[in-house]
């Protein structure tokens, strides 16, 4: 089987799907020319992510690492979301083929550009480890070049 059932089950039944109307955090990575588009709305409470909503334009497996790293990140301090990495969402899904690892790459990014944007609105300095290498230039998955 190509997909685990995790992979299945989160494509089928997706969590956390939806925007947060006045979210304390967005951040959206891909681009259109991949096919693969992540929109990451964090409610954060103190340092505590208290809800998390996401919008994929995209595959299964970008639709099924969305709710899975949404399910990850809910209810962690903020501390703990900037660790998440898109090993740990393909890990949590049972895998995903090699061929779609981007996706689990994308869900990590819109994180922490979701995270980025919550410390812009603060006016506070983005911690290194939430800078995207292509944070300045139109992202596009490394299965598209």
């Amino acid at each position: 089987m190509l997909y685990s059932d995790k992979v299945m089950d989160h494509f089928e039944h997706p969590r956390n799907v939806g925007e947060i109307a006045e979210a304390d955090g967005v951040g959206q990575v891909g681009n259109p020319k991949c096919g693969d588009i992540m929109k990451m709305y964090l409610k954060i409470d103190g340092d505590v992510i208290t809800d998390v909503k996401f919008k994929t334009f995209g595959c299964g497996s970008a639709i099924a690492t969305s709710s899975m790293a949404t399910e990850m990140i809910k209810g962690k301090t903020i501390a703990e979301a900037m660790t998440l990495t898109n090993a740990a969402v393909a890990e949590a899904l049972d895998g995903l083929p090699a061929h779609k690892m981007h996706c689990s790459v994308l869900a990590e990014e819109a994180i922490k550009a979701a995270l980025a944007d919550y410390y812009r609105r603060k006016g506070e300095e983005v911690p290194a480890e939430l800078r995207l290498p292509c944070e300045e230039e139109e992202h596009c998955c490394s299965a598209c070049h």
